[in-house]
């Protein structure tokens, strides 16, 4: 059944959707205390019929109507923004497909497909447009230049930007010179943008990064996001982790929480990751607890999970800061015994504690 979202305060004679003055992320973000973002990108493709190793930015083009299909998804469990279908639309990545020149292209029609579902929504709903890493190693440990990276976003940006995107999101970063690689091409191309890394080896990212370490680069960047935080990585309860690890230092800007729903696992032939849409409401709460503002979910997290999110955020009252015992009971443990700082322990990985 399709549910109704109305926006949490009422517009009266002062119309702030409609003003140029600011973007729509801050604007929802001003009048707020959650949002809920999106589920996951990849999972969704592959239960349309998309293989592994296509490229999913080719159906923009090529299979339009699962694209929208994709993108009304959370348009409709309620969620208010979505990633455009863009993660790998680099040239870096493209070039594995042969698509390299069709960079401008395809992340402009991925933005437009998201830009026509958005605007028949009835409420205000972001179109963010999604920037995945280059898959390439930054220098001097590989041979991708931070110029280089710079160009790649910068092309990659510009094409969203044609297509209607109203926000840049930067997505599953691990090394920081690529990270600052995303926001000068989003100062270049004059867009707002978002950016969350993956920390998803022992609480670190591939590259070492940390939460604290994160939280003071965005601070020094001259381009800073409008908001910033995590995705993937391992599971749910690390992530939160994290999280908790962003909010302790007092950031200024809003917290991003998009967690996996729950564990990949293998099974008949697939990945199939294990968290229900009952555990997913648990997630949503528990990180708007520990300080995260945009809240949605990464791999494994479909539109069902969404609804019960949405549900949850809506009738559950807020509480205080989850403790990493209470996570891991909600949640299920941890992956390793620290979130790489040093300063805490987490409790294993058990068995979660399914709602009746």
């Amino acid at each position: 059944m399709r549910r109704e979202f109305r926006p949490a305060l009422a517009v009266s004679d002062h119309c702030i959707w409609c003003s140029p003055m600011t973007n729509a992320l801050s604007r929802l973000l001003e009048t707020r205390k959650w949002l809920l973002a999106d589920g996951a990108t990849g999972t969704n493709l592959f239960n349309m019929g998309l293989s592994a190793g296509d490229a999913p930015e080719l159906w923009n083009v090529d299979k339009p109507e699962k694209i929208r299909a994709l993108y009304r998804g959370p348009v409709e469990a309620g969620s208010d923004l979505f990633l455009t279908n863009t993660f790998g639309g680099n040239a870096s990545r493209l070039k594995l497909h042969n698509a390299q020149d069709r960079v401008h292209e395809l992340n402009r029609v991925g933005a437009e497909l998201g830009r026509e579902i958005a605007d028949k929504a009835g409420r205000p709903v972001v179109v963010a447009g999604s920037v995945g890493p280059t898959g390439e190693i930054m220098e001097p440990m590989g041979s991708l230049t931070y110029d280089n990276a710079v160009e790649m976003f910068h092309e990659q940006a510009e094409g969203l930007k044609a297509g209607g995107a109203d926000v840049l999101w930067v997505e599953t970063i691990s090394a920081p010179e690529e990270y600052k690689a995303a926001a000068e091409a989003a100062k270049r191309a004059d867009m707002p943008w978002c950016g969350t890394m993956s920390f998803d080896t022992a609480g670190r990212t591939m590259m070492g990064m940390t939460s604290s370490d994160m939280v003071s680069m965005v601070n020094k960047l001259d381009h800073p996001p409008l908001a910033f935080g995590a995705n993937c990585g391992v599971g749910a309860s690390d992530l939160l982790r994290t999280v908790l690890g962003f909010a302790a230092l007092g950031p200024e800007l809003p917290l991003i929480a998009k967690g996996n729903a729950g564990i990949p696992k293998y099974v008949d032939g697939h990945i199939h990751y294990d968290g229900t849409p009952e555990l997913m409401a648990d997630y949503a709460v528990l990180a708007r607890d520990s300080g995260a503002t945009i809240i949605g979910g990464c791999c494994g997290t479909t539109p069902e999970h969404l609804v019960k999110m949405r549900e949850a955020l809506e009738t559950r009252d807020p509480g205080p800061r989850p403790s990493l015992e209470e996570i891991a009971a909600r949640l299920g443990g941890f992956s390793s015994a620290s979130d790489g700082t040093g300063d805490d322990t987490a409790p294993a990985r058990t068995r979660r504690r399914r709602r009746g």
